[in-house]
């Protein structure tokens, strides 16, 4: 390990101040979602049976715990559902990956977005490694027989971090002259 003024080399990879604070940035965000997604499918396991749904405001929101096998939405391939999407999890954060190191430093908002959903993936991946039964899930919202498909804190990052991704890539390209 060496140090070239504001650089650490390590292994022959060279780290610029810049890049520590991308990397302070993924970091931060991936250990936040991984742990408040971990902390509460945990709690949710220990505490509820498996089915056993209780209100919160009213029929509105409740806590549902269920074990999905699929992805999100219930999207499910049968038998094949954990090894397609352990491996498409892994793929994504691949990506995620590459996109965030393309990523210039001042682009806060895309920084944030890529973190949130990588690190919403590797929650989900751990439930899908972890048990046959696949993902914990326990937020349940919806009216009656009206309800949004059973979600956690993993699919709450995935989904906000989609979002601010799409936002900063539709920045990038009005300030580009696309549109």
């Amino acid at each position: 390990m060496a140090t070239k003024g504001r650089e650490l080399e390590l292994g022959g990879i060279s780290l610029s101040a810049m890049s520590w604070g991308r990397l302070r940035i993924m970091g931060a965000v991936v250990a936040t979602v991984l742990v408040t997604d971990v902390i509460t499918k945990l709690i949710v396991q220990n505490t509820f049976a498996l089915g056993q749904s209780i209100p919160v405001i009213g029929d509105f929101f409740r806590l549902t715990f269920i074990m999905n096998p699929g992805a999100a939405f219930g999207i499910h391939l049968g038998p094949y559902s954990r090894p397609v999407f352990t491996v498409l999890a892994l793929v994504a954060v691949a990506v995620l990956g590459a996109m965030y190191l393309s990523t210039p430093p001042h682009d806060r908002l895309r920084l944030y977005s890529i973190s949130a959903i990588c690190g919403g993936a590797l929650g989900n991946l751990i439930d899908r490694i972890r048990s046959p039964r696949g993902v914990v899930d326990f937020l349940d919202f919806g009216i009656g027989e009206l309800r949004w498909p059973i979600f956690n804190a993993a699919d709450i990052a995935v989904s906000t971090g989609a979002v601010l991704l799409a936002v900063s890539l539709w920045l990038e390209e009005r300030v580009n002259g696309g549109g």
